[in-house]
């Protein structure tokens, strides 16, 4: 198998990296924050775009944040008054979400041949275009549900590996019995605005970084 040198960028978990460096690839995480992983002579943590040009990279994946791309508190976009949580409102979160498209795009216009970027369901649908693949975690052997979205550029859509039956319960094992997607440490849910659930979700599946790094290593080798 031919040694790529890829990029993960806004990776901090490195569970994407760990899966390339398992195959042998010279694979780096990315992020302005450091690597919770266990590899921080795997991280380049400095700003992206920097990154981005910081090398000949044979494969880059990113994993921009979604927070103001994703189609969840779209009400928010309109004017009305300031909120005590000091979440953005009105312009201030429209001028938001014109950067991190601006921020996304830049991932899209970046100079490598094979690149793939992430991020839930949101308005990079129609503010660029449809992605070229939807995955879940059940599809790849783990009974939870994470509807994530794939925008791939000279790279082939994966293969689930492992498809699981919904549980007779109706509810996949991350989710409230009311079908509610939510994180669970520890035996217990945690609250949306807790520290630690951005980074808990945003947290690529083992099933899903094991199926990238094997499959697109296979593609181009």
């Amino acid at each position: 198998m031919k040694k790529l040198l890829i990029l993960v960028t806004c990776e901090e978990s490195q569970a994407v990296t760990k899966a390339f460096r398992a195959l042998g690839h010279e694979a780096y995480s990315n992020d302005i924050i450091e690597c919770s992983g266990g590899h921080p002579e795997w991280h380049l943590q400095m700003d992206a775009l920097k990154a981005l040009k910081l090398k000949k990279w044979d494969l880059i994946i990113a994993f921009p944040p979604c927070t103001y791309l994703t189609i969840s508190a779209n009400k928010w976009y309109k004017d009305q008054p300031a909120r005590k949580s000091g979440a953005l409102v009105g312009e201030a979160r429209r001028q938001a979400r014109r950067e991190a498209i601006k921020f996304f795009m830049e991932f899209v216009n970046a100079d490598c041949e094979h690149i793939a970027i992430e991020n839930p369901v949101g308005i990079m649908s129609t503010k660029w275009r449809k992605p070229n693949q939807i995955v879940q975690p059940y599809q790849f052997g783990q009974p939870e549900s994470k509807k994530t979205c794939l925008w791939l550029k000279g790279l082939p859509n994966l293969i689930h590996t492992n498809v699981l039956p919904k549980p007779a319960c109706g509810y996949w094992a991350n989710q409230t019995s009311d079908g509610q997607n939510k994180v669970l440490v520890d035996g217990k849910w945690i609250a949306y605005n807790d520290p630690r659930t951005a980074s808990l979700r945003s947290k690529t599946y083992k099933g899903i970084a094991e199926a990238m790094a094997w499959q697109w290593s296979e593609y181009l080798s």
